[in-house]
């Protein structure tokens, strides 16, 4: 999984790079057109425009895989826009900075991280691959809905709390920006975590056949998940920080939320155990998500 040729990864990068630049060039042309409606719908109708780009290219490449970045890359030119359109000014200008700071972490790691699993542009991830068995004639269609335009839209409800902390903002930095920077920090941090960990189980001919039940695995079975939940749950108290208005952006965590715990964790796991059927005892000893339910430790870390 993460032994691949570097001519492949380079073939990959030279092959996403100008359909993600096409993608954000549109969106900026968009936004010029509809500069003089509310930034949202401006935003909105641009995330859109990109998404149809990147479809159009998966199509090309034949490969949905071309979309799984979008998650990790689209936020930033979202943030920047609204950056660059405020509403209010010299309220919460450390709030803005810390938030645009740990946004590009995330961003940068968890894009780094999907091209580091790619193996190259042939690469499908088996979701797709599942589906496309399954529906035949009718797959693009569907991945367009369900692989790329209900993510987008998921993506930019997310992105809803960044309006008020980079755009809409009148409360200055508080205590309760610090508990949005531990949160958000710590999400970040435990996703960075769960992937060292699971790249490093991998790599150990001594596990090979075994499934990962150590460190942050062994609470949770799915700790980048819980990590990409809580960082979407911070950037929503940055927004309640900077401007309690707009407490409605909560919709954006919450969907995230849903979409993890009832869509991509059973889907996961139903994954896992088809190929794995010890993989029951994960299910029954370590919790789903949140660590402080778990009920015993399987083994101890190496």
């Amino acid at each position: 999984m993460y032994g691949t040729s570097k001519s492949f990864k380079h073939n990959t990068l030279v092959i996403c790079t100008p359909v993600y630049l096409i993608a954000v060039g549109i969106a900026i042309a968009i936004c010029s057109i509809f500069r003089s409606q509310h930034p949202l719908l401006a935003v909105g109708i641009a995330d859109i425009a990109a998404t149809v780009i990147v479809f159009l290219a998966s199509m090309l490449f034949n490969n949905s895989s071309v979309y799984d970045p979008y998650w990790s890359v689209a936020p930033v030119p979202v943030a920047i826009y609204f950056i660059l359109n405020p509403i209010y000014f010299n309220a919460g200008m450390i709030r803005q900075i810390i938030v645009l700071t740990l946004l590009f972490i995330w961003a940068i790691r968890l894009t780094y991280n999907c091209f580091r699993r790619w193996t190259d542009i042939r690469h499908e991830d088996w979701r797709y691959a599942d589906i496309r068995h399954k529906t035949g004639g009718l797959y693009w269609p569907i991945s367009f809905l369900g692989f790329h335009l209900f993510p987008t839209i998921i993506v930019f409800a997310g992105c809803l709390s960044l309006y008020p902390i980079l755009s809409a903002g009148i409360n200055r930095f508080g205590i309760l920006d610090i508990i949005a920077v531990l949160i958000t920090a710590a999400a970040i941090f435990i996703e960075a975590r769960a992937d060292y960990e699971l790249k490093r189980f991998i790599s150990n001919p001594k596990n090979k056949g075994e499934i990962i039940d150590t460190g942050v695995w062994s609470h949770s079975r799915h700790p980048n998940y819980l990590g990409e939940v809580l960082f979407w749950w911070g950037l929503y108290i940055f927004a309640l920080a900077a401007n309690i208005n707009y407490w409605w952006v909560i919709i954006g965590p919450v969907i995230i939320t849903f979409l993890f715990v009832f869509i991509s964790i059973p889907m996961m796991d139903r994954h896992i155990l088809k190929k794995r059927q010890d993989y029951i005892k994960n299910i029954e000893n370590i919790p789903a998500l949140i660590p402080w339910f778990t009920r015993r430790k399987m083994r101890s870390a190496p």
